[in-house]
């Protein structure tokens, strides 16, 4: 069986495309849709998202703003920071890097962020809503990008069995939650599985959709999945490899190449979920811009 490829920049590029639209209807009233992105530390991986989503907001016409602090930042400076971003008018979405440094109280600042500029869908107001249903809330980016993929490339949630592997609150917990609502991309009987799920083999074959977040390099092999199943890869991860010069290649929660040849359809890594990130991300800010302008605002899990 030769595997669909799901190509998670082409569905970005879509998205993105129905942002720049978004954004230019919103600038002939006036508004600017703002995103404020805050780093602490210096961690390569999280300053090169950072660039990423400033360079990809500034191209679609967003106000873009980055508070770089350096590592010794305290906790109080923290959230006085997210206060005053709280109280600014053109600033629509807020979101603090994860993970901050270790002296920093993650929760307590997640906590700290307006729940209607959460656009990361972490705050408690934002995990309630989802799990009540209630769509005037946010859904973090990650399981939002995955069920986009899913609709995109028409795959059908409604009656499948989905088993999510993982259950950390940024996949896999709300991205169970959004699978079971009813509606376009959901409808899904879903199964949560993580490192303590007995017989996990077992449990990943029985899926029709099988969505991959644990975290472990290619901890998926091809015995834990199903003839014409569909695979999401939500994983990133390095592995040595001194064959290449920078001493490492990327690779997901999949064996990719093996399991690929059971597939109906996959998502590489990267290029697959990876994009989605950022675009739902802006897709969020822009409904956060419009709900706090009193404007009605589509929600991307319809």
């Amino acid at each position: 069986m030769a595997a669909k490829i799901i190509d998670g920049k082409a569905i970005a590029n879509k998205v993105h495309a129905d942002s720049r639209r978004a954004v230019e209807e919103l600038k002939t009233r006036g508004i600017t849709p703002g995103l404020a992105v805050v780093l602490v530390g210096d961690d390569p991986a999280s300053r090169a998202y950072v660039r990423s989503k400033d360079k990809m907001c500034r191209e679609l016409g967003l106000h873009s703003v980055k508070h770089e602090l350096p590592a010794a930042t305290t906790q109080q400076e923290l959230i006085a920071l997210v206060e005053k971003l709280n109280a600014d008018p053109a600033i629509h979405g807020i979101l603090v890097q994860s993970p901050p440094p270790a002296h920093i109280d993650e929760r307590a600042v997640i906590e700290a962020i307006d729940p209607r500029k959460d656009v990361d869908g972490f705050h408690p107001v934002n995990v309630a809503k989802l799990a009540l249903g209630d769509r005037d809330g946010f859904v973090p980016c990650t399981p939002l990008g995955c069920q986009k993929l899913l609709v995109e490339s028409a795959v059908e949630t409604a009656g499948a069995h989905i088993v999510v592997l993982g259950r950390s609150m940024i996949v896999g917990k709300p991205l169970a939650l959004l699978l079971m609502q009813k509606g376009r991309g959901g409808d899904a009987t879903v199964t949560v599985a993580h490192s303590r799920t007995r017989n996990i083999a077992e449990v990943t074959r029985s899926a029709d959709i099988l969505i991959a977040a644990i975290g472990r390099a290619e901890f998926v092999q091809a015995e834990h999945v199903r003839e014409g199943a569909v695979v999401i890869d939500v994983g990133i991860n390095r592995v040595d490899d001194p064959i290449l010069d920078r001493g490492y290649r990327l690779t997901g929660d999949v064996d990719f190449a093996n399991v690929a040849a059971k597939c109906a359809a996959i998502t590489p890594v990267p290029g697959g979920v990876g994009p989605m990130t950022i675009a739902m991300l802006i897709a969020n800010t822009i409904k956060a811009c419009r709900q706090l302008h009193g404007l009605e605002s589509e929600t991307a899990w319809d």
